[in-house]
């Protein structure tokens, strides 16, 4: 019998006449797990729709165990033993975790009636097998980021099921959920499971993959053994050509303070922060997950509730009682949810362009053509990736979602820029782009205050660095003291504590 669980013959796919994926013919051994880079819009997330029935293929076929299958829809991919955990969360927000856990699949008692306890049982189990703090009746709206993509994983790993794939699981966990989550994923390959991984961090690629699949612009480039890859030879792969240097060099900030915030609290989460950003810099935020730091961006721009804060933008003192607000007082933001609060994937590019900044293309009626000329621009700043400026964003992969995200949000023409994870998902040509853009950003004087769980990014962008624990400011670094081991020892306690 033939080692290959999955083999896909001459794989092709089309939207609107572009093709997207071209005739991709490989093999995907049992037990093993497969690592898939290349660059936002390289066809990773479309192949991995074919597999998994979202999408049917628009030439050649899928064969799995050995025989041809015609996957009409996920329950179909479902029912021979394939799970996803996708890149956006898939979860109803008005129902609870164990609810979410096991939508579709529910354990019922021999009366037909749910067996709740029994599925809270098992949440439980899971929850305890990925070390995740999430209890089985918390309502998914009430999670973190973090949380929420335990819950996909858990979904996920609930069944026992043949193939798995994971696209992009660990861009919101911390190091030590990584860890974990490995763990978990050695056992499975143990247990004869086929992980296929896509990830645009190579590092873990190199350290979690036994195979390495890499796709440039729908085509397939190579399928090669990860220890005979170099990390720099599978960025060049993906890319075509060499990288220069990823982050742009620093500048000198400017001493007018674009930013002032004193005394923000928000109840059980944010207590006495103060700071300020000076026009020009980038102020970045790090500490684990929890310490509050998107927690700080949103009560900034009015999103959650404060106890008590006072505010300055550009010298004014400002209320910001809401983001509407915030918004007038030229603060924008980009959020780490990019589907649940950054965009609407059902509405156009150039519509998502302008989603905040709509009043200034009304004269009375809206101007299209000034929507499209200032969309196109972006597009061409950020090379987006689109069939036109009129495609649907669910269209796009999720690393040019995330451009069109960053473009709405400086078409309010700010004067502080808030980027919560700027480089979720996105590979790393697209984070130098996204790099470059915000340093020229604040070059000419935009202020900007920079969330990442990515201490690489956040060493190699800020010009300060506030670390958070627990929602308190445990310290301040600039210089050379920005590096990964004093933002740990902050981020940890065992420094600091202002």
């Amino acid at each position: 019998m033939s080692d290959a669980l999955v083999r896909t013959v001459g794989i092709s796919k089309e939207f609107a006449s572009v093709r997207v994926l071209d005739n991709i013919s490989v093999e995907i051994r049992r037990g093993e797990i497969l690592g898939i880079i290349g660059e936002n819009g390289a066809g990773k997330s479309t192949f991995i729709k074919i597999l998994s029935g979202i999408y049917a293929p628009s030439a050649g076929h899928v064969e799995f165990d050995g025989k041809r299958v015609d996957l009409r829809g996920p329950r179909d991919a479902k029912r021979i033993g394939v799970s996803l955990i996708p890149q956006e969360f898939n979860l109803v927000e008005t129902l609870n975790v164990y609810e979410n856990i096991f939508l579709g699949d529910e354990l019922r008692l021999p009366s037909g009636f749910l067996d709740r306890k029994a599925m809270i049982r098992r949440t439980i189990e899971l929850m305890a097998e990925l070390v995740a703090q999430v209890t089985p009746e918390a309502h998914i709206r009430s999670l973190s980021v973090a949380q929420k993509q335990m819950v996909e994983i858990a979904k996920a790993i609930k069944s026992e099921s043949q193939l798995l794939i994971m696209d992009e699981p660990t861009t919101m966990l911390t190091s030590h959920e990584i860890e974990i989550l490995f763990r978990i994923m050695r056992d499975l390959r143990e247990k004869g499971v086929t992980i296929v991984y896509i990830s645009h961090k190579l590092k873990e690629i190199k350290a979690i993959c036994d195979r390495v699949m890499v796709l440039r612009d729908g085509e397939y480039i190579c399928l090669e053994e990860a220890s005979s890859l170099p990390i720099e030879e599978m960025a060049r792969r993906m890319v075509g050509r060499e990288l220069n240097q990823i982050f742009p060099p620093k500048s000198v900030p400017r001493q007018d303070v674009a930013l002032r915030v004193q005394g923000l609290c928000v109840e059980g989460l944010i207590h006495g922060i103060d700071f300020e950003i000076r026009c020009g810099e980038i102020l970045g935020f790090s500490g684990l997950i929890g310490a509050g730091r998107t927690e700080t961006a949103e009560a900034v721009m009015g999103i959650r509730k404060r106890q008590a804060g006072k505010f300055s933008v550009g010298g004014k003192e400002v209320a910001m009682r809401n983001a509407g607000e915030a918004v007038k007082a030229g603060i924008a933001y980009l959020s780490e949810d990019r589907q649940g609060s950054g965009i609407l994937t059902s509405f156009e590019v150039y519509k998502n362009v302008t989603l905040v900044s709509l009043s200034d293309y009304a004269g009375p009626l809206l101007r299209r053509r000034k929507e499209m000329e200032k969309t196109d621009y972006y597009v061409g700043q950020f090379e987006i990736k689109a069939p036109s400026l009129e495609a649907r964003l669910e269209n796009l992969s999720g690393g040019n979602q995330q451009k069109v995200s960053l473009a709405k949000s400086i078409d309010t023409e700010p004067i502080v820029l808030i980027v919560d994870e700027p480089t979720r998902g996105v590979d790393v040509r697209a984070k130098r782009d996204i790099y470059a853009f915000i340093r020229s950003l604040a070059d000419k004087g935009l202020a900007i205050m920079f969330i990442s769980s990515e201490l690489e990014e956040v060493i190699g962008m800020c010009d300060r660095v506030i670390v958070m624990k627990e929602g308190r400011i445990q310290g301040e670094l600039s210089g050379e003291r920005i590096n990964e081991e004093e933002i740990m020892f902050y981020a940890t306690g065992i420094k600091g504590g202002l």
